[in-house]
């Protein structure tokens, strides 16, 4: 006995082994998935044929009998190719069984093909059950039984068939039954494989086209818009993930008041971008419509923790420059101290700011203002160039973002921002990107 289940074991194991690298595959997904499947059925029964054929030959001979795992194959077949594609699995290694000879090979034959054709109809009918493993081990050893049965109904003389039952009869049912069940839960977990990669196929496609769609809702910088000789502008945003939670604007009050800000939301991802097309919405909203833009943010504010109910938030920077004159009032609400690059120096502004915005209802904002000269320029920026990490865990800094500004002061805005996204890439090298690095760069170039 111990023989006998150490070949049918090796045996099972080939099986199995061959039948996972097919189940992968993504022919039968393909074949199945068709209107008219024939082709999926016939294909399933030539397999579960194949596997039983190789069944037949590696099984060990007992009293005219031969110990194996062939219907293994047309079980298989039957499950996943109905009755036609179990019955043909049947008669392929049925036949192939009779070729063999001995006492029980027509007995085999007729017991191969009612599996595979049961088995087909078993399931039609309980496709739900026996994808879980006590009914796949129950219906495969009743199978098996069965399979002995007819042995015992067409053998003669008597005392061979019940001798052969009882030698063979717990190794054979007890291989093809686990074998089975074995078959099921591979079969299972193939599947969930394929259900869980095509979701995340279908994720990604709509990551991708999230990150289109944020990325067109933050306004370009072309020579039609702003259009405007007083000003030169450059931005730039790459989120950690596909969406972020950073973002920049910049539009018309009115003819003479350009506004533009940078903020940055607390979460990542799909929340974060979501909350962060509402913060630029909200923002742009109030500052048009209100006056002074202290009062304007106030009532940002107070929009954005209505039905916050995920409790995130936004820092952000909001200036205000009045193009004929180079007045500008700004309103910090939690958010990092842009640098002002005036005069041959370099300065950060670090003004008394207020509390980040959603945080909490009925929260004044203190609204600054200072007078650009013409050549002055701001650089506007996310924590996660401050704070961006190399592999041993050094922030890149304020410091050493201050030196790159310093080194690149007499050039043009998209010049600025490439040099310290340089730096920054020299800094971090190959350590992974943790947060959302975003960059605004303003140069007033005075009244036209």
């Amino acid at each position: 006995m111990k023989e006998y289940f150490i070949d049918m074991a090796g045996t099972l194991a080939i099986i199995l082994v061959v039948a996972a690298i097919i189940s992968g595959s993504d022919l039968l997904a393909k074949l199945k998935t068709e209107k008219n499947n024939w082709k999926y059925v016939v294909l399933v029964g030539l397999l579960g044929g194949i596997f039983g054929v190789y069944g037949n030959i590696s099984g060990l001979p007992f009293q005219g009998a031969v110990i194996s795992v062939r219907d293994i194959g047309p079980i298989l077949a039957g499950v996943t190719g109905g009755p036609v594609g179990g019955l043909l699995a049947g008669v392929i290694a049925g036949v192939h069984r009779y070729t063999m000879g001995g006492i029980t090979a027509a007995p085999c034959v007729v017991a191969t093909c009612c599996i595979g054709l049961a088995c087909g109809f078993l399931g039609e009918k309980m496709q739900n059950k026996l994808i879980k493993p006590w009914w796949a081990f129950l219906v495969g050893a009743a199978m098996e039984l069965f399979h002995l049965g007819v042995v015992l109904l067409m053998v003669r003389p008597w005392e061979t068939a019940i001798g052969i039952v009882k030698a063979i009869i717990v190794p054979f049912v007890l291989i093809n039954a686990a074998g089975f069940t074995l078959m099921i839960l591979m079969m299972r977990y193939v599947q969930q494989r394929r259900i869980m990669s095509i979701e995340k196929g279908r994720m990604m496609s709509d990551l991708k086209t999230a990150t289109v769609i944020q990325h067109s809702l933050l306004p370009p910088i072309t020579e039609s818009y702003p259009g405007r000789k007083e000003i030169d502008m450059a931005a730039y945003m790459d989120a950690a993930k596909e969406v972020g939670g950073d973002f920049y604007d910049f539009f018309f009050v009115d003819h003479d008041h350009l506004a533009f800000l940078i903020g940055d939301v607390s979460g990542k991802s799909i929340p974060g971008a979501l909350f962060m097309v509402r913060s630029k919405q909200v923002l742009q909203s109030c500052i048009r419509d209100l006056k002074p833009l202290s009062r304007a943010i106030m009532a940002a504010n107070d929009h954005l923790c209505e039905n916050n109910e995920a409790e995130m938030f936004v820092t952000a920077w909001m200036g205000v420059l009045e193009l004929s004159t180079g007045h500008l009032c700004f309103v910090n609400a939690g958010h990092n101290p842009p640098v002002l690059l005036s005069g041959g120096e370099e300065s950060w502004l670090k003004r008394k700011g207020g509390f980040v915005l959603a945080g909490m209802e009925g929260i004044p904002y203190r609204e600054e203002c200072l007078e650009l000269k013409p050549g002055d320029k701001l650089f506007l920026y996310t924590d996660g160039v401050t704070e961006a990490e190399d592999k041993d865990h050094n922030l890149y800094g304020e410091d050493r973002l201050m030196e790159c500004l310093k080194s690149h002061r007499l050039a043009r805005m998209e010049k600025i921002i490439q040099a310290v996204k340089l730096d920054l890439a020299s800094h971090v090298q190959d350590a992974e990107q943790f947060d959302d690095i975003t960059m605004l760069c303003l140069e007033y170039l005075g009244p036209q």
